[in-house]
Protein backbone atom coordinates (compact mmCIF):
# COMPACT_ATOMS: atom_id res chain seq x y z
CA UNK A 1 0.00 0.00 0.00
CA UNK A 2 1.45 2.86 -1.02
CA UNK A 3 1.81 6.51 0.89
CA UNK A 4 -1.08 8.38 -0.57
CA UNK A 5 -3.18 5.20 0.16
CA UNK A 6 -2.35 5.05 3.47
CA UNK A 7 -3.43 8.25 4.55
CA UNK A 8 -6.86 8.14 2.79
CA UNK A 9 -7.33 5.29 5.00
CA UNK A 10 -6.15 7.25 8.35
CA UNK A 11 -8.43 9.79 7.38
CA UNK A 12 -11.46 7.78 6.92
CA UNK A 13 -10.40 6.20 10.10
CA UNK A 14 -10.37 9.59 12.02
CA UNK A 15 -13.88 10.40 9.71
CA UNK A 16 -15.73 7.48 11.14
CA UNK A 17 -14.57 8.09 14.69
CA UNK A 18 -15.77 12.04 14.29
CA UNK A 19 -19.23 10.48 13.04
CA UNK A 20 -19.50 7.79 15.76
CA UNK A 21 -18.81 10.42 18.41
CA UNK A 22 -21.04 13.02 17.16
CA UNK A 23 -23.98 10.24 16.71
CA UNK A 24 -23.37 9.10 20.52
CA UNK A 25 -23.48 12.46 21.88
CA UNK A 26 -27.04 13.72 22.94
CA UNK A 27 -28.36 10.17 22.23
CA UNK A 28 -29.68 10.26 25.70
CA UNK A 29 -31.46 13.29 25.63
CA UNK A 30 -33.07 12.61 22.15
CA UNK A 31 -34.47 9.28 23.48
CA UNK A 32 -35.83 10.85 26.42
CA UNK A 33 -37.74 14.32 24.68
CA UNK A 34 -38.80 11.12 22.26
CA UNK A 35 -40.73 8.90 24.40
CA UNK A 36 -41.60 11.85 27.18
CA UNK A 37 -40.37 10.86 30.52
CA UNK A 38 -36.68 9.98 32.17
CA UNK A 39 -36.36 5.90 33.64
CA UNK A 40 -35.07 6.32 36.94
CA UNK A 41 -33.15 4.07 38.85
CA UNK A 42 -33.55 4.26 42.86
CA UNK A 43 -33.23 1.81 45.83
CA UNK A 44 -35.07 -1.32 46.58
CA UNK A 45 -36.45 0.86 49.38
CA UNK A 46 -34.78 3.12 52.00
CA UNK A 47 -36.44 5.58 53.85
CA UNK A 48 -35.32 9.30 53.20
CA UNK A 49 -33.79 8.50 49.70
CA UNK A 50 -36.40 6.29 47.85
CA UNK A 51 -39.02 4.07 48.97
CA UNK A 52 -42.80 4.17 48.48
CA UNK A 53 -45.13 6.21 50.37
CA UNK A 54 -48.39 4.78 51.53
CA UNK A 55 -49.78 5.97 48.28
CA UNK A 56 -46.93 4.20 45.70
CA UNK A 57 -45.30 7.26 44.95
CA UNK A 58 -41.39 7.12 45.78
CA UNK A 59 -40.02 9.43 47.86
CA UNK A 60 -36.95 10.69 48.73
CA UNK A 61 -34.06 12.51 47.87
CA UNK A 62 -33.07 10.42 45.95
CA UNK A 63 -36.60 10.10 44.02
CA UNK A 64 -36.37 13.91 43.94
CA UNK A 65 -33.08 14.77 42.19
CA UNK A 66 -34.85 12.67 39.42
CA UNK A 67 -38.09 14.54 39.25
CA UNK A 68 -35.78 17.94 39.41
CA UNK A 69 -34.11 16.79 36.26
CA UNK A 70 -37.55 16.06 34.60
CA UNK A 71 -38.50 19.38 35.44
CA UNK A 72 -35.52 20.74 33.80
CA UNK A 73 -36.19 18.90 30.82
CA UNK A 74 -40.02 19.17 30.50
CA UNK A 75 -40.55 21.89 32.63
CA UNK A 76 -42.27 19.15 34.19
CA UNK A 77 -41.51 17.38 37.54
CA UNK A 78 -43.66 14.15 37.02
CA UNK A 79 -42.75 12.97 34.01
CA UNK A 80 -40.09 10.39 35.26
CA UNK A 81 -40.68 6.73 36.31
CA UNK A 82 -38.90 5.03 38.64
CA UNK A 83 -36.94 1.40 38.73
CA UNK A 84 -36.20 -0.09 41.97
CA UNK A 85 -33.10 -2.22 42.06
CA UNK A 86 -30.70 -3.99 44.40
CA UNK A 87 -27.56 -3.16 44.90
CA UNK A 88 -25.80 -6.06 42.27
CA UNK A 89 -28.20 -5.25 39.53
CA UNK A 90 -27.80 -1.68 39.69
CA UNK A 91 -25.27 -0.94 37.40
CA UNK A 92 -26.30 -3.32 34.90
CA UNK A 93 -29.41 -1.94 34.72
CA UNK A 94 -27.56 1.47 33.55
CA UNK A 95 -24.71 0.21 31.69
CA UNK A 96 -28.12 -1.78 29.28
CA UNK A 97 -29.62 1.77 29.02
CA UNK A 98 -32.76 0.16 30.75
CA UNK A 99 -32.49 2.93 33.08
CA UNK A 100 -31.68 6.70 31.90
CA UNK A 101 -29.86 7.68 35.23
CA UNK A 102 -28.93 6.05 38.47
CA UNK A 103 -30.11 7.96 41.94
CA UNK A 104 -29.71 5.47 44.82
CA UNK A 105 -27.42 5.92 47.58
CA UNK A 106 -24.22 5.18 45.09
CA UNK A 107 -20.96 5.87 46.86
CA UNK A 108 -18.39 7.34 43.98
CA UNK A 109 -15.12 5.37 43.67
CA UNK A 110 -12.30 5.12 40.77
CA UNK A 111 -13.11 1.64 39.68
CA UNK A 112 -16.99 2.65 39.20
CA UNK A 113 -15.94 5.86 37.83
CA UNK A 114 -13.12 4.87 35.36
CA UNK A 115 -13.80 1.23 35.28
CA UNK A 116 -17.43 0.89 34.27
CA UNK A 117 -18.40 3.13 31.36
CA UNK A 118 -20.20 5.28 33.87
CA UNK A 119 -19.34 8.56 35.26
CA UNK A 120 -20.89 10.57 38.51
CA UNK A 121 -22.56 13.32 38.07
CA UNK A 122 -22.06 15.08 41.87
CA UNK A 123 -22.71 14.71 45.25
CA UNK A 124 -25.93 14.26 46.58
CA UNK A 125 -25.19 13.26 49.73
CA UNK A 126 -21.70 13.28 51.66
CA UNK A 127 -21.71 10.11 53.49
CA UNK A 128 -19.55 6.92 55.72
CA UNK A 129 -19.49 3.56 56.57
CA UNK A 130 -20.58 3.17 59.83
CA UNK A 131 -22.24 0.61 62.97
CA UNK A 132 -26.08 -0.03 63.96
CA UNK A 133 -25.84 -2.17 67.27
CA UNK A 134 -28.77 -2.91 69.89
CA UNK A 135 -28.10 -1.13 72.42
CA UNK A 136 -28.75 -4.83 74.56
CA UNK A 137 -24.60 -5.54 73.38
CA UNK A 138 -23.56 -2.94 75.32
CA UNK A 139 -20.73 -1.74 72.78
CA UNK A 140 -19.89 2.25 72.75
CA UNK A 141 -17.47 2.14 69.99
CA UNK A 142 -16.41 0.27 67.17
CA UNK A 143 -13.06 -0.81 68.68
CA UNK A 144 -15.36 -3.35 70.86
CA UNK A 145 -16.56 -5.32 68.21
CA UNK A 146 -14.06 -8.25 68.00
CA UNK A 147 -15.34 -11.61 67.24
CA UNK A 148 -18.65 -10.03 66.10
CA UNK A 149 -21.23 -11.10 63.24
CA UNK A 150 -22.20 -8.45 60.98
CA UNK A 151 -24.85 -8.26 58.31
CA UNK A 152 -23.51 -6.56 54.90
CA UNK A 153 -25.42 -6.23 51.58
CA UNK A 154 -23.96 -7.55 48.93
CA UNK A 155 -22.51 -5.59 46.17
CA UNK A 156 -21.40 -2.43 47.74
CA UNK A 157 -18.56 -0.80 49.23
CA UNK A 158 -18.92 -1.18 52.54
CA UNK A 159 -17.41 -5.39 52.54
CA UNK A 160 -14.23 -3.87 51.58
CA UNK A 161 -14.04 -1.00 53.75
CA UNK A 162 -15.29 -3.25 56.83
CA UNK A 163 -12.76 -5.73 55.90
CA UNK A 164 -10.23 -3.23 55.87
CA UNK A 165 -11.26 -1.33 58.74
CA UNK A 166 -11.06 -4.77 61.03
CA UNK A 167 -7.91 -5.68 59.66
CA UNK A 168 -6.22 -2.06 60.37
CA UNK A 169 -7.39 -2.59 63.87
CA UNK A 170 -6.83 -6.24 64.67
CA UNK A 171 -10.05 -7.25 64.55
CA UNK A 172 -11.69 -10.18 63.98
CA UNK A 173 -15.50 -10.38 62.24
CA UNK A 174 -17.80 -13.02 60.89
CA UNK A 175 -19.71 -11.01 57.51
CA UNK A 176 -23.77 -12.42 56.31
CA UNK A 177 -24.13 -10.92 53.35
CA UNK A 178 -27.55 -10.08 51.82
CA UNK A 179 -29.15 -9.08 48.19
CA UNK A 180 -31.38 -5.67 50.37
CA UNK A 181 -31.00 -3.63 52.85
CA UNK A 182 -34.43 -4.97 54.45
CA UNK A 183 -32.89 -8.61 54.73
CA UNK A 184 -30.08 -7.01 56.44
CA UNK A 185 -32.08 -5.03 58.93
CA UNK A 186 -34.30 -7.97 59.80
CA UNK A 187 -31.01 -10.20 61.01
CA UNK A 188 -30.05 -7.63 63.19
CA UNK A 189 -33.12 -7.40 64.83
CA UNK A 190 -33.80 -11.23 65.05
CA UNK A 191 -30.10 -11.58 66.40
CA UNK A 192 -29.21 -13.57 63.70
CA UNK A 193 -25.99 -10.96 63.48
CA UNK A 194 -24.79 -8.63 66.38
CA UNK A 195 -24.02 -5.88 64.09
CA UNK A 196 -25.82 -3.71 61.12
CA UNK A 197 -23.10 -2.03 58.69
CA UNK A 198 -23.71 0.26 55.82
CA UNK A 199 -23.42 4.14 54.77
CA UNK A 200 -24.83 5.88 58.24
CA UNK A 201 -27.68 7.58 56.45
CA UNK A 202 -28.68 3.74 55.42
CA UNK A 203 -28.22 3.12 59.14
CA UNK A 204 -30.86 5.68 60.42
CA UNK A 205 -33.40 5.00 57.62
CA UNK A 206 -33.23 0.90 58.45
CA UNK A 207 -33.49 1.97 62.22
CA UNK A 208 -36.75 4.00 61.44
CA UNK A 209 -37.83 0.62 60.13
CA UNK A 210 -37.20 -1.44 62.75
CA UNK A 211 -40.07 -2.68 65.62
CA UNK A 212 -38.61 -0.58 68.37
CA UNK A 213 -35.96 2.22 66.65
CA UNK A 214 -35.15 3.31 70.31
CA UNK A 215 -33.13 0.26 71.05
CA UNK A 216 -30.61 0.76 68.38
CA UNK A 217 -28.10 2.96 68.36
CA UNK A 218 -25.64 4.03 65.58
CA UNK A 219 -21.81 3.64 66.92
CA UNK A 220 -19.38 7.24 66.75
CA UNK A 221 -17.11 6.15 64.36
CA UNK A 222 -17.53 6.64 60.23
CA UNK A 223 -14.90 4.60 59.17
CA UNK A 224 -14.90 5.45 55.29
CA UNK A 225 -15.55 8.13 52.51
CA UNK A 226 -18.99 7.46 51.08
CA UNK A 227 -19.88 10.68 48.86
CA UNK A 228 -23.14 9.33 47.32
CA UNK A 229 -24.22 10.20 43.48
CA UNK A 230 -26.54 10.57 40.34
CA UNK A 231 -24.89 8.61 37.71
CA UNK A 232 -25.33 8.09 34.12
CA UNK A 233 -23.25 6.63 30.97
CA UNK A 234 -20.26 7.75 29.61
CA UNK A 235 -20.07 9.31 26.34
CA UNK A 236 -23.07 11.83 25.93
CA UNK A 237 -21.75 14.74 27.41
CA UNK A 238 -25.09 16.69 26.89
CA UNK A 239 -26.74 14.46 29.26
CA UNK A 240 -24.23 14.34 31.66
CA UNK A 241 -24.45 17.98 31.71
CA UNK A 242 -27.95 18.47 32.28
CA UNK A 243 -28.14 15.95 35.22
CA UNK A 244 -24.39 17.53 36.82
CA UNK A 245 -26.12 20.94 36.91
CA UNK A 246 -29.59 20.18 38.03
CA UNK A 247 -28.19 19.02 41.45
CA UNK A 248 -25.42 22.22 40.93
CA UNK A 249 -28.57 24.55 40.27
CA UNK A 250 -30.59 23.41 43.69
CA UNK A 251 -27.13 24.13 45.32
CA UNK A 252 -26.72 27.50 44.03
CA UNK A 253 -30.79 28.54 44.75
CA UNK A 254 -29.90 27.35 48.33
CA UNK A 255 -27.72 29.67 48.70
CA UNK A 256 -28.80 32.58 47.24
CA UNK A 257 -32.04 32.10 49.84
CA UNK A 258 -34.19 31.27 46.51
CA UNK A 259 -37.07 28.61 47.20
CA UNK A 260 -39.97 26.49 45.75
CA UNK A 261 -42.14 29.56 47.18
CA UNK A 262 -40.36 32.51 46.47
CA UNK A 263 -38.80 31.57 43.31
CA UNK A 264 -41.57 32.58 40.89
CA UNK A 265 -41.49 36.06 42.62
CA UNK A 266 -37.22 36.65 41.97
CA UNK A 267 -37.28 35.52 38.68
CA UNK A 268 -39.42 38.30 37.84
CA UNK A 269 -37.90 41.04 40.39
CA UNK A 270 -34.55 40.00 41.43
CA UNK A 271 -31.64 42.94 41.18
CA UNK A 272 -28.85 40.62 41.79
CA UNK A 273 -27.14 39.94 39.04
CA UNK A 274 -26.06 36.10 40.24
CA UNK A 275 -29.81 35.28 41.00
CA UNK A 276 -30.65 36.60 37.74
CA UNK A 277 -28.38 34.27 35.48
CA UNK A 278 -29.71 31.32 37.52
CA UNK A 279 -32.72 32.16 37.28
CA UNK A 280 -32.83 33.09 33.52
CA UNK A 281 -33.97 36.66 34.06
CA UNK A 282 -30.13 37.30 32.29
CA UNK A 283 -28.46 35.84 29.68
CA UNK A 284 -28.75 32.81 28.13
CA UNK A 285 -27.42 29.99 30.06
CA UNK A 286 -30.19 27.37 29.14
CA UNK A 287 -28.88 27.55 26.03
CA UNK A 288 -25.59 25.70 26.94
CA UNK A 289 -27.44 23.17 28.09
CA UNK A 290 -30.07 22.54 25.81
CA UNK A 291 -32.27 23.60 27.94
CA UNK A 292 -35.25 26.21 28.40
CA UNK A 293 -33.44 29.50 29.87
CA UNK A 294 -35.85 29.18 32.98
CA UNK A 295 -34.82 25.98 33.99
CA UNK A 296 -33.86 25.95 37.49
CA UNK A 297 -36.95 28.00 38.36
CA UNK A 298 -38.28 25.18 36.81
CA UNK A 299 -36.61 22.73 39.34
CA UNK A 300 -37.12 24.86 42.58
CA UNK A 301 -40.71 25.64 41.98
CA UNK A 302 -41.56 22.31 41.48
CA UNK A 303 -39.00 20.16 43.23
CA UNK A 304 -37.34 22.97 45.84
CA UNK A 305 -33.73 23.80 46.61
CA UNK A 306 -31.18 21.17 47.91
CA UNK A 307 -31.94 22.20 51.25
CA UNK A 308 -35.74 21.54 50.69
CA UNK A 309 -35.32 18.23 49.55
CA UNK A 310 -32.57 17.34 52.09
CA UNK A 311 -34.89 19.02 54.99
CA UNK A 312 -38.40 16.55 53.54
CA UNK A 313 -36.82 13.93 53.31
CA UNK A 314 -33.91 13.16 55.99
CA UNK A 315 -34.09 16.37 58.41
CA UNK A 316 -34.65 16.75 61.84
CA UNK A 317 -38.59 16.86 60.89
CA UNK A 318 -38.48 13.03 59.65
CA UNK A 319 -37.95 10.09 61.31
CA UNK A 320 -34.76 9.65 60.55
CA UNK A 321 -33.87 13.45 62.17
CA UNK A 322 -30.01 13.28 60.26
CA UNK A 323 -28.56 16.82 60.87
CA UNK A 324 -27.22 18.56 57.78
CA UNK A 325 -23.32 18.13 59.06
CA UNK A 326 -21.00 18.29 56.04
CA UNK A 327 -23.91 18.66 54.32
CA UNK A 328 -24.63 21.83 54.75
CA UNK A 329 -23.53 24.43 52.35
CA UNK A 330 -19.95 25.44 52.33
CA UNK A 331 -20.52 29.38 53.77
CA UNK A 332 -22.22 27.31 56.50
CA UNK A 333 -19.95 25.09 57.88
CA UNK A 334 -20.46 22.05 55.57
CA UNK A 335 -18.47 20.67 52.24
CA UNK A 336 -21.58 21.19 49.86
CA UNK A 337 -20.36 23.77 47.04
CA UNK A 338 -21.66 24.47 43.61
CA UNK A 339 -20.27 26.24 40.48
CA UNK A 340 -22.10 29.30 39.38
CA UNK A 341 -24.46 29.72 36.58
CA UNK A 342 -22.32 32.35 34.53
Amino acid sequence: MNIFKLAWVALTAASMIGVSSAALAGSTLDAIQKKGFIQCGVSDGLPGFSVPDATGKIVGIDADVCRAVAAAVFGDATKVKFSQLNAKERFTALQSGEIDVLSRNTTWSSSRDAGMGLVFAGVTYYDGVGFLVNNKLGVKSAKELDGATLCIQAGTTTELNVSDYFRANGLKYIPITFDTSDESAKSLESGRCDVLTSDKSQLYAQRSKLASPKDYVVLPETISKEPLGPVVRKGDEDWFSIVKWTLFAMLNAEEAGITSKNVEAEAKSTKNPDVARLLGAEGEYGKDLKLPNDWVVKIVSQVGNYGEIFERNLGKSTPLEIARDQNALWNLGGIQYAPPVR
